[in-house]
Parts: structure tokens; C-alpha cells; sequence
């Protein structure tokens, strides 16, 4: 695994891949097994990883008290990143969620706490952002929390947050068949140290390239949702991976491999990846040590641009 980098301007260090835990919470996914979700998380330590995304929605906060069993006795030798809903986003509402993870997660701080959906997402009631960082300012205070993020916001949202306490990460959906970030906030995020935590970084498996033309998701499974996988991209997609995979093939790793290490070869950005079985985990982890010179990078750009142009500016992945 590549070097730890600094979160934000936080005294936190993160390893370049992060795994990510929204498969742990079951909801929304199916096949998901608690014992080899920890088998994932134990491979994913002992391969690197340091640093665990999940949330209070992830299964109602099934995914983070799974990830307090599985990491039970080794808590001071990783990162704990979790996410308030954005139905909760009331000053008490945000000292409460975070009173509920913190006993989900058997510890007495968070490192990183995320707003995971700006006020009003999903149905939500506006909340103003003065008000949600004023709870997040008082917990961190008390060092109930380490450090501030926020997920899915605009660069405008991201930057009225930054006027009422420090952000040291954005959580954007961010991969080479998802790029909307890069025109809006991430030049705004390297010039503020705020670091990029992408989620999403292999498109949820489409650029894994296990998913054929034919593939259908089994019910329940959100997925079968993606933009990416509709009847009008489709096409592009598969083309795409078929120029990818001799490129993986000659660096002698996987796609999954090159889409990671595609999103980490960029200043400050760290690889949200999620895994459902240690395979998958420690796969996942070992990313973190490729290294792609840049003419490989200007080929994967131009591969990407075959499906990111006829994309519109609509930054969620889902047709929900």
C-alpha cells in the first residue's frame, strides 16, 4: 500500500484506498454476508487499508456496528469515517446521530463526520448550513469528533459550509466514467487542502468490467438504477472497457486494479472502494501501490472521454 497522506489539514492520515462499508449495511444490496464482511475488513487491514467509510443510513446503522465487530481491539490503528443523513441535519438532530454512531461504533470519537446529503436532498426540510455546522463545530469541540466533511455537495455549497468551520474532506461520486467533479469543486478543494474522498471510484463495479451488455441486477440490488448502465450508454461503456482491458492486462493487473489506481494517481484523493469478501478487500488494497506513468494516464483520459462527453451535467449516478 502507497504512502499514508494527511486528511485535509487534520492530523489524520489515511491510506490512499479507503474501503467502504454501504454493502455492510445489506440495504440496498443483495448477496451480502456479515462474516464475510469481516473476513473483508480483517483483509483489507492486514493488506494496507486504514480507513473505513460508512454511515448512519448504511442498513440503519447496521454497517457501523459492523464495523466495530470487526475491528474490535485494533481501534486506535484505524480511521472511522461516518455520515449524518440529511434529514437530520438540526442543530439536536446532529448531536444525536452522532450520539447514535459513536455507540454504534463502540468508540468515544469519530475521526471524520460527514453531512452525507446537503440540507433538502432525498426530501428533506432545509436546514441552514450555519446551523448544521454549528453542532458539528460544538462536537468537535468536545472531541467527540476529529475533523469535518461533507459528501455530495456543489462547490457552492461546499464553500458556504467552509464560512462556518473548517472542511478537511469532500466526498464526491468520482471515477473515469464520472468526472462532473473535476469542473466543479475539486479545483476549489486543492487550492483549500481539503481532500477528495471518491466514492464510487470503479463506477460500482461497472469498471470492474464483471457486469456483460446482458447483465441484470437482482432485484433490490440499487444498482440496476445506474445512469451508466442505461439503454443510451450502455453501448459506449462496454466499448470503453474493452479499450481498458488491454491496458490493465499489460501493467498485469485487474480493471478494478486500473480504475482505482487511476483515481489516486491525482493530487490529495483518496479511493472510497467497497468489497463483500476478503478477496475483493485485499485486491482492492493493493491498487494503492500502482503507479501509472503518464502516457497510460493520457490513454485511460481519452478512453474516459468516450463515455463522460455524452453524459449531462447531473452529478448523482442513480435514476432513483
Amino acid at each position: 500500500m502507497g504512502a499514508t497522506h494527511r486528511l485535509g489539514i487534520s492530523d489524520i492520515q489515511i491510506s490512499p484506498i479507503a474501503m467502504g462499508m454501504w454493502q455492510a449495511g445489506k440495504e440496498m444490496w443483495t448477496g451480502i454476508d456479515d462474516t464475510e464482511i469481516r473476513r473483508a475488513v480483517h483483509a483489507a487491514v492486514e493488506a494496507g487499508i486504514n480507513v473505513f467509510d460508512t454511515a448512519e443510513m448504511y442498513g440503519k446503522g447496521h454497517s457501523e456496528r459492523m464495523l466495530a465487530a470487526a475491528t474490535a481491539g485494533i481501534r486506535d490503528q484505524v480511521v472511522y469515517m461516518t455520515k449524518v443523513f440529511s434529514n437530520h441535519l438540526q442543530y439536536g438532530q446532529v448531536i444525536a446521530a452522532c450520539n447514535r454512531s459513536l455507540k454504534n461504533l463502540k468508540t468515544d470519537r469519530i475521526d471524520l463526520y460527514q453531512i452525507h446529503w446537503p440540507s433538502g436532498s432525498w426530501g428533506s426540510r432545509p436546514v441552514p448550513i450555519e446551523e448544521t455546522m454549528r453542532a458539528l463545530n460544538d462536537l468537535k469541540a468536545q472531541g467527540k469528533i476529529r475533523a469535518i466533511g461533507v459528501s455530495n455537495f456543489s462547490r457552492a455549497q461546499l464553500e458556504e459550509a467552509g464560512g462556518f468551520g473548517r472542511i478537511d474532506s469532500f466526498q464526491p461520486p468520482y471515477s473515469l466514467f464520472w468526472r462532473h467533479v473535476e469542473k466543479d469543486a475539486m479545483p476549489y478543494c486543492q487550492a483549500n487542502h481539503i481532500t477528495i474522498l471518491a466514492y464510487s471510484p470503479m463506477a460500482q463495479g461497472i469498471l470492474t468490467g464483471r457486469f456483460g451488455p446482458q447483465h441484470r441486477f437482482e432485484k433490490g440490488d440499487h444498482r440496476s438504477g445506474h445512469r451508466l448502465i442505461q439503454p443510451d450508454l450502455l453501448a459506449r461503456v462496454q466499448q470503453a472497457l474493452d479499450r481498458l482491458r488491454p491496458i490493465a492486462e499489460r501493467k498485469g493487473i485487474t480493471l478494478a486494479q486500473l480504475a482505482l489506481a487511476w483515481v489516486i494517481s491525482h493530487p490529495n484523493i483518496c479511493a472510497i472502494a467497497g468489497a463483500r469478501n476478503a478477496a475483493q478487500a485485499a485486491e482492492n488494497a493493493h491498487a494503492g501501490d500502482i503507479v501509472l506513468p503518464p502516457e497510460i494516464l493520457a490513454e485511460m483520459d481519452a478512453v474516459s472521454r468516450s463515455v463522460t462527453d455524452h453524459l449531462d451535467g447531473n452529478p448523482v449516478q442513480w435514476n432513483f
